[in-house]
C-alpha cells in the first residue's frame, strides 16, 4: 500500500523541487502541477481553478486535458458548478457521471463534455480557500480511498506551492511597478526640479526629537550607506507562550503540515537567491532543507508532542537544543550556525501558527535594523531596496554576513543597544568598514561621510582593477594569495576577489549539518563542487577538525577537563579510522574534478604522518579493487599548529609535500592564551618574538628542503604583517577572500628588499615595546 501511495503522490522533495525550480512564474508553476498530477493520478484531465480577489469567482488557471483556449476564459461563481461546490462546502466533490449531477455547469470552450468522472478538492492556505484542483477521466471511474487520500496530500502541498509562487510573482510585479514609477518620477523631477518623499514603512504616533548617537559593532561587509531606517521586527516569544494546544493527533498533524510548508518555502528561497546571486550563494538553503528533512529533527519534535507538548513549543524546544549546542562552540564560524537553526525554527513555527513572516516588503530604499537578520529575510527582500544592514546580534561568520558581502550591502552586526535606540524616523549612517553606526548624525559627521564615500568608491575601483593582476613585489618576487573557505557559497566570493586557489578548505560544516556521518559518495559530491569552482587551481582540503569545542550531536565525545589539549582533530581521525577512511575515499573519488591536496591538522609527530600514509594507501587500494578511477598520487600537507611540530620541523618536512602554518592555534598554544578569553586577550600577541621566530624556523626548514610553505590565519589578512612574513620567507598565504585585494595592493607597492629589512628589524626585537615602535615606523614608511 505504501509503495502504491508513493508511486501516486508527490515525492515530497523530488517532485516539489522539480516543480518550483523549473517554473519561472506562477503560470509555469500551475502548468507544471497539473501535468505532474495528471500523470501521477492516471487521469485524462487535471485542472486548477483559483479564487479571484473578490472571493466569489473561480477562474480556470491551468489544465492538462481540457482546451488550452479555455484558460482564463472559463469562470464561475462559487455557487455554480461542481467546482464551485467544492469551495462552497469546503469539501471533496466526487461523481462518476458529472453531466448528470444537478450542479454540473457546461462550458462549451472547455470541451469537457467528453469526461464523465469528476473529483474535486478545495485548495487552502492558512485555512482559507484559494481554489480547487479537479481530476477527470473519460470513462466512468470510482476513485479509491487510497487515491483520494493521495490527492488530499497533494492538495495540501499544492496550496503552499501556489501561495509561495503568488508571493514571488507579487514581489516581481512590485519591483517592476517601482522601476516604472521611479522612471516616471525622474521625468517629473527633471521637468520641475521637485522631489517627493515616500511614506515611512512604519510611522510612530508620537513626536520624538531625534538624538544623535554613535554605536559600534563588527564590520562584516565594507562600504558606507546613509538613509532612513526600516525596523525588521524580531520573532515574538509570546507566540510560544500563548500557542493553543490540541490533542496529540492534532498537534502531530499541525507539525507535519508546517514541516511541509517550511520545505516548500525553503526551496523557493533557494530559487530566488540562486537567480539573484548565484547557486553557490543559495547553497545555505539546501542545507536548511537537509535539516528539515532530517528524521532525527522531526523525531525529536514528534516525541515531545506525544508526551503532550504542543507543536509550537515542541519545535521551539528542539531548535533551542540545537542552538545551545552550536552556541557553545569556540569556533566562531561553527558557532554562528546557531542562527541558521533559529531561522529554520522560526519558519516552522510561523507555519504551525499560520503566520506570514515572509510577506515583508520594502516600498523604498532603507537601512534594515533588526535584532538578528536571517538568510530567509534577505532571500525574500528586494536587495536593491536595502541600503545597509545593522543588527543587535551576529558576526562576520553568519550567513547573513556572507550574503551581505555577496550582495555588496554595507553591514555592521553585533551592535549592542541598536534596537532600543533606533526609530523608524531616524536617519542612520552605516560604516561597514570601521564597524560604526551613527543615528541622527550632525552636519559635521554627514559631511565627513560624504567625503569617505567618495574616497571609498575610488579605492574600490582601484582594488577591483587588481583582481586579475599578479601579487608581485616591485622588484619582481611573486606571492600566491589563496582563500580560506568553508561553504560552497564562499567559492563565488573567493573568485570575485581574485583568489589564486584555496589554501584552506574547512570540511567540518557538511558534518555539522547532518544527523549522521556523511558517506563517501555524499562527501565526494560536495568536494567536486568545490574543486569545479577553482578550475586549474589548487584546493587544499583539510580533513575533519572536530573536538575541543567543535562537537557533533550524533558523535559521543568523552568529558575532558581540558578539551583543547585532549581528543580532537587528527587524533580523532586516527582513532576512528572508519570515519577517516570515508572522508579520504570521498576526496579521492572527487579528485578528478580539480587539483586537490589533502592537509592534516594538529600534527605533532612523524608517527602520525606515517600512519596517515598507510591508511590512505589502504583506501586507495580498496577503491581500485572496486573499479574506481583514482589518482596514484595526491599531494599531502600538514598544518603546523603546535610547538612540538615547530621543534621537529626538519624531520616532518621530509615526510610531506608542503606545510601550512596555522597561526591562530599556534599563537594560543605557544603563548598559553585562549584567543576567545577576554581575561587573557592581552597575552594573545601575533607579534610576540616567540611567534615570529617559530614562523621563521618553519619557513627556513621548508625553503631549505625545497618544499612549499604557506601561512593561514588572521595574521595573513593584515597588509603590514603580510609584508613582514614575506621578508621571513613565506611566499604563499591563505586568508579571507575580501582581504586579498588589500594585501595584494600592499605587496605590489613595496619591494622584497623592504620586506626583508622589516623582517630583520622585527626579529631583532626582544619585547612588545620594541616591536610596537618597529611596526609603527614600518607602517609609516611603507605607506600603509
Amino acid at each position: 500500500m505504501n509503495e502504491r501511495r508513493e508511486s501516486l503522490g508527490l515525492r515530497t522533495l523530488e517532485d516539489i523541487s522539480s516543480i518550483i525550480l523549473h517554473s519561472h512564474d506562477l503560470q509555469d508553476t500551475l502548468d507544471n502541477i497539473v501535468t505532474l498530477v495528471a500523470r501521477r493520478m492516471g487521469s485524462d484531465v487535471c485542472s486548477i481553478y483559483l479564487l479571484e480577489n473578490d472571493g466569489e469567482t473561480l477562474t480556470l488557471k491551468a489544465t492538462k486535458g481540457l482546451s488550452k483556449a479555455s484558460v482564463n476564459r472559463v469562470a464561475m461563481k462559487v455557487h455554480e458548478g461542481l467546482t464551485g461546490l467544492a469551495v462552497e462546502t469546503r469539501a471533496m466533490v466526487m461523481t462518476d457521471n458529472a453531466p448528470s449531477h444537478p450542479r454540473y455547469k457546461y462550458f462549451k470552450e472547455a470541451k469537457e463534455e467528453r469526461f464523465l468522472s469528476f473529483l474535486g478538492l478545495p485548495l487552502f492556505e492558512h485555512k482559507a480557500p484559494i481554489g480547487v484542483i479537479v481530476v477527470q477521466t473519460r470513462e466512468t471511474r470510482s476513485f479509491s480511498d487510497d487515491e483520494i487520500s493521495i490527492l488530499r496530500t497533494i492538495t495540501f502541498q499544492i496550496g503552499s506551492i501556489i501561495h509561495s509562487a503568488r508571493l514571488l510573482d507579487s514581489i516581481q510585479h512590485k519591483e517592476q511597478e517601482r522601476a516604472w514609477f521611479e522612471r516616471e518620477l525622474a521625468k517629473i523631477r527633471n521637468g520641475n526640479g521637485t522631489e517627493g518623499e515616500a511614506a515611512s514603512p512604519r510611522s510612530g504616533s508620537t513626536k520624538r526629537t531625534p538624538v544623535s548617537r554613535t554605536l559600534a559593532g563588527t564590520a562584516v561587509s565594507p562600504g558606507f550607506s546613509r538613509g532612513k531606517i526600516y525596523i525588521l521586527d524580531r520573532f515574538n516569544d509570546k507566540v510560544i507562550k500563548l500557542a493553543k494546544v490540541g490533542s496529540v493527533a492534532e498537534e502531530g498533524r499541525k507539525f507535519s503540515q508546517a514541516l511541509e510548508k517550511a520545505k516548500i518555502q525553503t526551496i523557493y528561497m533557494e530559487k530566488r537567491v540562486s537567480e539573484t546571486l548565484s547557486a553557490d550563494d543559495a547553497a545555505i538553503f539546501h542545507t536548511h532543507l537537509m535539516i528539515l528533512e532530517d528524521r532525527s529533527f522531526s523525531a525529536k519534535v514528534t516525541d515531545l508532542i506525544e508526551q503532550g507538548m504542543g507543536a509550537t513549543r515542541a519545535v521551539h524546544d528542539v531548535v533551542q537544543h540545537y542552538i545551545q549546542a552550536f552556541s557553545a562552540m569556540e569556533d566562531p564560524y561553527l558557532r554562528e550556525r546557531s542562527a541558521d537553526m533559529e531561522d529554520i525554527g522560526r519558519r516552522v513555527i510561523d507555519a504551525v501558527e499560520g503566520n506570514n513572516s515572509s510577506d515583508v516588503t520594502l516600498r523604498e530604499k532603507r537601512v534594515l535594523v533588526a535584532d538578528e537578520i536571517f538568510p530567509s529575510n534577505l532571500a525574500m527582500l528586494d536587495p536593491d531596496k536595502i541600503l545597509g544592514i545593522v543588527t543587535e546580534k551576529g558576526n562576520a561568520y553568519s550567513h547573513a554576513a556572507i550574503m551581505a558581502k555577496s550582495l555588496g550591502i554595507p553591514a555592521v552586526l553585533g551592535v549592542k543597544g541598536v534596537m532600543a535606540a533606533a526609530n523608524v524616523k531616524d536617519e542612520i549612517i552605516v560604516d561597514g568598514t570601521s564597524g560604526h553606526v551613527y543615528l541622527n548624525p550632525d552636519a559635521v559627521v554627514k559631511k565627513e561621510y560624504v567625503r569617505l564615500e567618495q574616497e571609498y568608491a575610488g579605492r574600490m575601483k582601484e582594488l577591483e582593477g587588481l583582481r586579475d593582476l599578479p601579487a608581485v613585489t616591485t622588484d619582481g618576487v611573486a606571492i600566491t594569495l589563496n582563500a580560506n573557505i568553508g561553504l560552497i557559497s564562499d567559492v563565488r566570493v573567493a573568485n570575485l576577489h581574485g583568489a589564486e586557489g584555496v589554501g584552506l578548505y574547512r570540511t567540518e560544516f557538511p558534518y555539522m549539518a547532518r544527523s549522521a556521518f556523511p558517506g563517501r559518495e555524499e562527501q565526494a559530491a560536495i568536494y567536486r563542487k568545490i574543486l569545479e569552482g577553482f578550475p586549474g587551481q589548487t584546493v587544499n582540503i583539510r580533513t575533519l577538525d572536530i573536538g575541543g569545542d567543535k562537537g557533533l550531536s550524533y558523535f559521543p565525545h568523552p568529558h575532558e577537563d581540558n578539551p583543547f589539549l585532549g581528543w580532537r582533530s587528527i587524533r580523532i581521525s586516527l582513532d576512528r579510522q572508519d570515519i577517516f577512511k570515508e572522508q579520504l575515499a570521498g576526496i579521492l573519488l572527487a579528485s578528478h574534478a580539480g587539483n586537490p591536496t589533502i592537509m592534516f591538522p594538529l600534527i605533532s609527530s612523524l608517527d602520525e604522518i606515517r600512519q596517515i600514509r598507510e591508511i590512505l594507501t589502504s583506501v586507495r587500494n580498496e577503491l581500485l579493487r572496486e573499479g574506481h578511477d583514482v589518482p596514484g598520487y595526491i599531494p599531502l600537507g600538514i598544518m603546523i599548529e603546535v610547538p612540538a611540530a615547530v621543534l621537529i620541523i626538519d624531520y616532518l618536512i621530509q615526510e610531506v609535500d608542503y606545510v601550512s602554518i596555522g597561526t591562530n592555534d599556534l599563537i594560543q598554544y605557544t603563548l598559553a592564551a585562549d584567543r576567545n578569553n577576554a581575561t587573557v586577550r592581552q597575552y594573545y600577541d601575533p607579534y610576540h618574538p616567540a611567534i615570529l621566530h617559530s614562523i621563521k624556523r618553519v619557513a627556513d626548514a621548508a625553503n631549505k628542503a625545497g618544499k612549499k610553505v604557506s601561512l593561514c590565519g588572521e595574521m595573513a589578512a593584515d597588509p603590514l604583517c603580510a609584508l613582514l612574513l614575506v621578508g621571513m620567507g613565506i611566499r604563499e598565504f591563505s586568508l579571507s577572500a575580501p582581504s586579498i585585494p588589500v594585501v595584494k595592493q600592499a605587496l605590489r607597492s613595496n619591494s622584497f628588499e623592504a620586506c626583508h629589512r622589516l623582517a630583520r628589524a622585527a626579529l631583532a626585537c626582544r619585547n612588545s615595546a620594541d616591536m610596537g615602535r618597529c611596526l609603527a615606523a614600518a607602517r609609516k614608511k611603507m605607506n600603509l
